[in-house]
């Protein structure tokens, strides 16, 4: 009997069957609309961007936390603060100090890039001992196989000068230098490489004691058909001091300002510069004629002539951006560049600096092809065949 009272329990009458998968088409029916709709307004430009701008608003929005403190406690809060600003001032000294540490090894620097200078410019032919460099796969061989490795590097060395004159120094070295450093090169213009090849050295040079924070970078060319000038400059001033209206503001020392020089260009080989003809209609006669105009040139040596900031320190939104551009760089060659020369002209400081981004990158390539495999899982078109058997050309290569 209880078999029978539940058979009787579980049997559904077939009209309320209908009435379910009728409720449950439209429900899926629903989700089905509201999916597309979704989809449609996020390929809505505006409502994006809106979504985006409310997404920002929220972004270090404060928790609300501090203004529910008791008033006692926000009046400790604001001594904490105070004693924040004089950690500032504190840390701009400290700045002050390491300005004067960079001044004084800088000396001590100078004597090895000056020899680095005379090297690259043939006044100085270094000797076997300076030239002596072991490789690191070097270091695994026998002697035995090092001496003879070395006589014969030696030999094809001498049958090379005996083919072709032996070059003087190491010819477009600053050059070389400026197009393996991406930062440098995008600046650079196919017009401005015959004249960075006659780029002898770079230096840096930092204010004196007790002076106002500043570097100036001197860029030394031999005699040129270019510009009559043998130096040209571009100097940095610095400040390490919290900005009164915003001191917690204050991460160490900052560009305000940037000067660079006058070039004394030849006769037709300025390069910052380009002529262009334009036709010009006369609105009366209709009669046209051809206007020449000389108008600014995307050029390396635009470098030495940024934007003047006004007194004021207000700058349209351009000059602020080239600005920033120009500080970067300015601080890039100050820091990198002059020091390590020889190893960007070589590469490796680029390989080593590319090495700061590959975790990030694998991380970034794994992310990617995991979606790719989701999505490719849910494509009803998917055939791993197809990626089992890849084109003729992937193969070839």
């Amino acid at each position: 009997m209880a078999d029978l009272d539940n058979k009787e329990q579980t049997e559904v009458d077939p009209a309320d069957m209908e009435d379910v998968e009728d409720v449950e088409e439209e429900e899926a029916g629903e989700d089905s609309k509201a999916r597309q709709l979704t989809v449609q307004m996020m390929q809505n430009p505006q409502i994006l961007a809106a979504l985006q701008e409310r997404l920002d608003g929220l972004v270090g929005s404060p928790s609300g936390y501090m203004e529910s403190l008791p008033k006692v406690v926000k009046r400790r809060v604001n001594a904490l603060k105070n004693l924040q600003v004089k950690c500032a001032h504190i840390e701009a000294k400290f700045y002050e100090e390491v300005h004067e540490l960079e001044r004084k090894y800088a000396a001590l620097y100078q004597p090895l890039f000056d020899k680095r200078s005379d090297i690259i410019k043939a006044v100085y032919e270094p000797t076997d001992e300076d030239c002596e460099w072991k490789q690191e796969e070097e270091e695994e061989l026998t002697v035995s196989k090092q001496d003879e490795m070395k006589e014969k590097a030696k030999l094809e060395d001498e049958k090379k000068d005996e083919e072709k004159e032996d070059p003087k120094g190491i010819p477009e070295f600053w050059l070389t230098v400026f197009k393996n450093v991406d930062l440098l090169s995008e600046m650079l213009q196919e017009h401005d490489e015959p004249i960075l090849k006659h780029l002898q050295d770079i230096k840096v040079k930092f204010s004196d004691a007790g002076q106002p924070m500043s570097f100036i970078l001197e860029f030394h060319f031999e005699p040129n058909d270019f510009f009559t000038n043998t130096l040209l400059t571009k100097t940095y001033k610095m400040r390490s001091e919290p900005d009164e209206s915003d001191p917690f503001s204050f991460d160490g020392p900052e560009i305000m300002g940037c000067t660079g020089c006058t070039i004394d260009w030849t006769k037709g080989k300025n390069v910052t510069l380009k002529t262009i003809k334009k036709k010009q209609k006369h609105k009366g006669r209709g009669t046209v004629r051809t206007v020449t105009k000389t108008v600014p040139n995307d050029s390396f040596f635009n470098f030495f002539s940024p934007p003047e900031v006004p007194e004021n320190g207000e700058l349209d939104e351009d000059s602020e951006a080239v600005l920033a551009a120009d500080f970067e760089i300015g601080h890039f060659i100050r820091e990198r560049i002059v020091p390590r020369a020889v190893l960007y002209f070589t590469g490796e400081a680029i390989e080593d600096d590319d090495d700061d981004y590959d975790e990030e990158g694998e991380e970034a390539d794994d992310e990617q092809e995991g979606e790719e495999e989701a999505d490719e899982e849910n494509d009803p078109d998917y055939d791993p065949k197809k990626d089992a058997n890849p084109p003729a050309e992937c193969k070839q290569q």
